[in-house]
């Protein structure tokens, strides 16, 4: 196939295997400078696997990963730090930090001494950004999932604020809104929204298709580690290929005030049979062709 670099954060083919077990079967996407993409899935279907290899935490089995046309493993962690930031599902931290000293550690890679005032000042409007200056204070173990979600959020952008003389800024997010509730989901992607009009390239792994639908530029469906459907998500939602990841009848229209695809379960279709993989380029801006 042919390459989807030219920029960006790619991975190119990629798959990945723990013994004889295939967790990703030749993958693409590429994560462009000032669009969204939203990774979609069943439980087990590779998503998370895929931000890990395209944020560098582990080698894919094969294929390739880069950023800006260079391996992802040519580049510097220091570097590297400076261009992309990761939220994870969930932060292990048990220290009793307030919620301001977790989102300025992600200050650190930009830090040549301790406590600067422009530290200060980026780390106060990223927390004001993700809604959680209110929580500057508060010791972050004793905050609720949805509140640390907030504060992980605002760590995030406090990491990539500064955009970089040469090269552009990724965000990987998985799974940003699990804990959140309905109003606080959609401000945390209003929020990834306007991050991409200012140039970030942003990957987001969701659950929700109609969030990822109202969202995203790009999705990528995944099951069983295999590419689904891939494109916009006007082309990508098809009942046909939603049913192929889900197995779930649905039902596809449009929101009546955005224009964009709303999916609705369809309780009155006969059960779905089991799910197989279509055949898929991977590509993910490629439009899925019925």
């Amino acid at each position: 196939m042919s390459s989807i670099s030219e920029g960006g954060l790619c991975a190119q083919a990629v798959s990945y295997h723990i013994g004889s077990k295939a967790l990703l079967r030749e993958v693409s996407v590429a994560i462009r400078p000032g669009l969204v993409t939203a990774v979609l899935g069943p439980n087990g279907a590779g998503k998370s696997t895929l931000l890990r290899l395209l944020s560098g935490d582990m080698p894919p089995s094969a294929g390739a990963v880069t950023l800006d046309d260079r391996a992802l493993t040519e580049w510097g962690d220091p570097e590297l730090a400076l261009r992309r930031a990761i939220m994870p599902q969930s932060a292990m931290l048990t220290f009793p930090f307030t919620a301001f000293q977790v989102a300025a550690l992600g200050r650190t890679p930009h830090i040549t001494r301790i406590g600067t005032d422009r530290d200060h000042t980026i780390t106060e409007a990223a927390l004001s950004r993700a809604g959680a200056d209110h929580l500057s204070d508060r010791i972050y173990p004793t905050l609720s999932g949805g509140e640390r979600q907030r504060v992980d959020f605002a760590r995030a952008l406090t990491q990539i604020w500064t955009p970089q003389a040469s090269g552009s800024r990724y965000l990987l997010l998985d799974e940003p809104t699990s804990s959140l509730d309905l109003a606080r989901q959609h401000e945390l992607l209003g929020r990834v929204r306007d991050l991409a009009r200012e140039g970030v390239g942003v990957l987001v792994v969701l659950h929700d298709l109609n969030l990822a639908g109202e969202y995203a530029d790009e999705v990528l469906v995944l099951r069983e580690g295999e590419v689904v459907g891939s494109g916009p998500p006007a082309h990508a939602f098809t009942p046909e290929r939603i049913e192929q990841a889900y197995s779930l009848r649905t039902i596809v229209t449009t929101h009546p005030r955005t224009g964009r695809p709303l999916v609705i379960a369809d309780p009155s279709g006969a059960p779905a049979g089991p799910a197989s993989i279509l055949p898929s380029s991977g590509v993910h801006h490629a439009a899925v062709d019925l």
